[in-house]
């Protein structure tokens, strides 16, 4: 019988699985030992909540799913209907196809090409690129306008982090964040602030009473890397590191999926790497535009501290 989720390609190395499904192109599963590193899904199940899945042309939500881009006015059908917004893009449930793996199927490539369709006027290349290495899982992700006009574009992932038995005021979060996005009651954003008391989590610490559906910016970087660090603690597989390079300014963390009742599914932390803010495609914050020819790149991965 077939898949929810299509296809399921699956990479191993040493003691690390993950799988990668042909809907969406996205991450299904990532393990550890056989312990769950990533909250995903299984294989008889259709993906919520994003799990996983890959978001663009644009990470997060888009108010009224209306912008205007080059003079012209766009709507897009409304994903999130309770908020009356367009969220998460437009190939999240797309169908992606296996381009290349390696000969141990430590690593394999995913692509796909979006097509012009109703709110949406560009033709982009679209590949994901997944790599088990020594530390981790890595993630490459690129973009490339084979169309021949200009085209708005940002990008997110959508990994939750498995917080298994851990209750959730006990889940330790580090996110070296200075600045927060402030949002509406439709979750739009109005601006950003210094982070609060409440959610400056610059300091490793529990969780507590805190729940997060917020944006970051301001990331501090490591000097030998680049990339922020968001790290998941107080779990009995030990704290799991999600990184973004510098293409990769701000990161989402959201923790209702992690709730110790009442949640469809693994229990997980979402932490989401996104080149911008939701709404960028009205207020431009962090917008990016890929001329005919131009081609992006970004990284983001996966570090279980149980690897080093």
């Amino acid at each position: 019988m077939a898949s929810p989720s299509g296809e399921q390609w699956t990479l191993r190395r040493g003691r690390q699985e993950a799988t990668v499904v042909e809907v969406g192109g996205g991450l299904r599963t990532y393990r550890v030992d056989g312990a769950d590193i990533v909250a995903g899904y299984a294989d008889d199940e259709v993906c919520r909540s994003g799990r996983g899945q890959v978001l663009m042309p644009w990470p997060n939500r888009i108010r009224d799913g209306a912008y205007s881009f080059a003079g012209q006015d766009y709507q897009l059908g409304l994903t999130e209907v309770a908020l009356r917004n367009a969220n998460h893009g437009l190939v999240r449930w797309a169908t992606w196809q296996l381009h290349w793996h390696n000969d141990d199927w430590s690593a394999l490539t995913v692509r796909t090409r979006l097509h012009p369709q109703p709110g949406w006027d560009g033709i982009l290349d679209l590949s994901v690129n997944y790599v088990l290495d020594e530390p981790g899982l890595t993630v490459s992700v690129h973009a490339t306008n084979v169309g021949t006009q200009p085209a708005p574009f940002g990008f997110g992932a959508h990994p939750y982090i498995a917080v298994g038995e851990t209750p959730l005021a006990q889940v330790e979060l580090a996110v070296p964040a200075a600045r927060e996005v402030l949002v509406d009651d439709r979750q739009i954003p109005t601006g950003t602030a210094p982070v609060r008391a409440e959610t400056d989590f610059r300091a490793a610490r529990a969780l507590g009473a805190t729940e997060l559906d917020t944006a970051f910016t301001d990331l501090s970087r490591s000097p030998a890397t680049g990339a922020w660090e968001v790290v998941v603690g107080g779990l009995a597989t030990g704290a799991v590191t999600v990184w973004g390079d510098e293409a990769l300014p701000w990161v989402q963390v959201f923790t209702a999926k992690g709730r110790d009742t009442g949640v469809d599914g693994v229990r997980g932390i979402a932490v989401e790497p996104m080149s911008c803010p939701a709404n960028a495609f009205n207020s431009g914050e962090g917008l990016l535009v890929l001329e005919p020819g131009d081609a992006w790149s970004a990284q983001w991965g996966i570090e279980p501290a149980v690897l080093s």
